[in-house]
């Protein structure tokens, strides 16, 4: 019984004093007590009880304490996964943090309605079949709810391993794209890109060849005697023979050179055309900016992958843990159903019962009264109708029979 006026504390003030409690604590537990009981009221009110009928039967009270409190706790863990997940809905606008808090709130507050009216609407009375059977649409609708909730959670709760994969995913993506581009470019120019790698061989074998030629004819000149020089000191025939070969094979190579600058010209061009040169692969700091803003289905994915090992294989510890907290969130949200399915049939239920028993017999005979009175009026309705044409007619015949008289 809680104490809670002044006068209470007057009479009980000698008491309090004789076992030694100084009286000021008794305001410190009166406060308490209210706010306590204020506390349990708004719970019994979240589990839907009828909260007059519930105060007369304190055995039931602990009971639809928790299932309020589970439905309340139900609803907050609701609103904040719908906060986070609307958060990324929005994410770069302005206003992303007043959606996420609006929607969250809405969000909220439809899943405490709805686990609400759940518990609320499971009827008692029956046998236990009966009950499961009322009860397995509503267990149905909790299990997706619970999904629902758990799913933005898990989000929140794999952050961190959720970027790494994006990180991951996006460079991949990088590097697919680069590789297309790249083959895309290497079929349409294919005959540019051969000409340019066979000028190039050419020039690189003339360089050599150059190199060389050039050598023979320094040996050819200081009289070395070799298999390619006659030994011979001096810039003889054979050395005018050699220079003259060399030269051809360096105007050869300075018109392959020239050929093959302009050819790497144009196809420098035609990358720049095709946009080959303007894709790069994205740095550190671009995969973070990337991988914080990415929207809800891309995370959505990427938490569905970090179940997966890079070969393909399932990692069991990850999906483990990841399914445990949905099934986590489904339990939570099935539990007020489990509860109100699995207690006894309690002099609340009985009382509701009743209450409900005689809310319809009142509701039946109202409506026998409102036949009643409706009857009553229509039949007052038709009495007056009938004397008014009595009269009527009546009043008529008279002039008839006047008229006819002075005729």
């Amino acid at each position: 019984m809680f104490i809670k006026d002044k006068l209470s504390i007057k009479y009980l003030r000698p008491y309090f004093v004789t076992i030694g409690v100084p009286v000021r604590f008794i305001y410190v537990f009166n406060i308490r007590a209210y706010y306590m009981d204020k506390v349990t009221r708004f719970f019994w009110f979240c589990s839907g009880a009828h909260v007059d009928t519930l105060k007369k039967y304190p055995i039931e009270h602990n009971k639809y304490f928790g299932i309020g409190a589970t439905i309340f706790f139900t609803a907050l863990f609701a609103c904040l996964s719908g906060g986070y997940a609307m958060y990324f809905v929005f994410n770069g606008d302005a206003f992303a943090v007043g959606f996420a808090i609006l929607f969250g709130l809405l969000w909220g507050t439809a899943i405490f309605n709805m686990d609400r009216y759940i518990v609320s609407s499971i009827n008692k009375e029956g046998s236990t079949n009966q009950q499961i059977l009322q009860a397995s649409p509503r267990i149905l609708l909790a299990i997706m709810i619970g999904i629902v909730i758990s799913r933005p959670l898990e989000l929140k709760i794999f952050d961190k391993e959720i970027r790494e994969k994006l990180k991951t995913a996006y460079l991949k993506g990088q590097h697919g794209k680069i590789d297309t581009l790249q083959k895309t470019y290497s079929e349409k120019y294919s005959m540019e890109l051969a000409k340019d790698a066979d000028l190039k061989k050419e020039k690189d074998s003339l360089e050599k060849d150059i190199n060389r030629s050039r050598s023979q004819l320094n040996e050819e000149v200081f009289g070395e005697k070799s298999n390619q020089t006659s030994g011979i000191v001096g810039y003889g025939t054979y050395a005018k023979q050699k220079n003259t070969i060399l030269q051809e094979k360096d105007d050869r190579l300075k018109l392959v050179t020239a050929n093959a600058e302009k050819l790497d010209q144009y196809l420098s061009q035609r990358k720049e055309y095709e946009g080959v040169n303007n894709v790069r692969l994205f740095s550190e700091h671009q995969l973070d900016s990337l991988s914080k803003v990415a929207g809800f289905a891309h995370r959505n994915w990427a938490l569905g992958q970090l179940t997966y090992n890079e070969n393909g294989t399932r990692d069991l510890d990850t999906y483990l843990a990841i399914s445990f907290i949905g099934y986590l969130f489904i339990l939570f949200e099935c539990l007020p159903v489990f509860v109100k399915l699995m207690s006894p049939r309690g002099p609340y239920d009985i009382a509701i019962a009743n209450l409900q028993d005689a809310d319809i017999h009142y509701a039946e005979r109202d409506k026998e009264r409102n036949i009643t009175v409706t009857d009553s009026v229509f039949d007052h309705h038709l009495d007056e109708d009938i004397k008014r044409r009595k009269k009527t007619i009546a009043t008529r015949s008279d002039y008839d029979s006047e008229r006819h008289r002075y005729d």
